[in-house]
């Protein structure tokens, strides 16, 4: 499978760490899952601290569900309706993901 999927989470600590890793992927295409379970695909074009989103070039494969996301091209999405995110796996570099969670858990450990 070409996409690897990441669950937002809701920590300060994390989200900063999500937050610095969504940076890295501006210009890529995503996948995004919302809570309502509407899967909208597009370019990533920016990401703020809150993890609200912004996709150019949006698609929706699930046309039948949803028939008035089809003329939607640009979309900004509230980082809180957020349930996934899919990556493309070449992407993602698993080991400096779980460098950098060890690093601020044993950060949170410490306070």
């Amino acid at each position: 499978q070409p996409w690897r999927g990441v669950v937002q989470s809701r920590s300060v600590g994390f989200s900063m760490l999500f937050y610095s890793f969504f940076k890295t992927l501006v210009g890529k295409e995503v996948v995004v899952e919302l809570k309502n379970d509407l899967a909208i695909r597009g370019t990533l074009h920016s990401v703020d601290q809150f993890l609200n989103v912004k996709l150019l070039g949006v698609s929706v494969d699930d046309k039948e569900n949803f028939p008035h996301m089809q003329s939607v091209k640009t979309c900004f999405i509230r980082g809180s309706v957020i349930k996934y995110v899919q990556l493309p796996a070449s992407e993602v570099d698993t080991e400096l993901l779980q460098d950098a969670t060890r690093r601020e858990m044993a950060q949170q450990k410490s306070k």
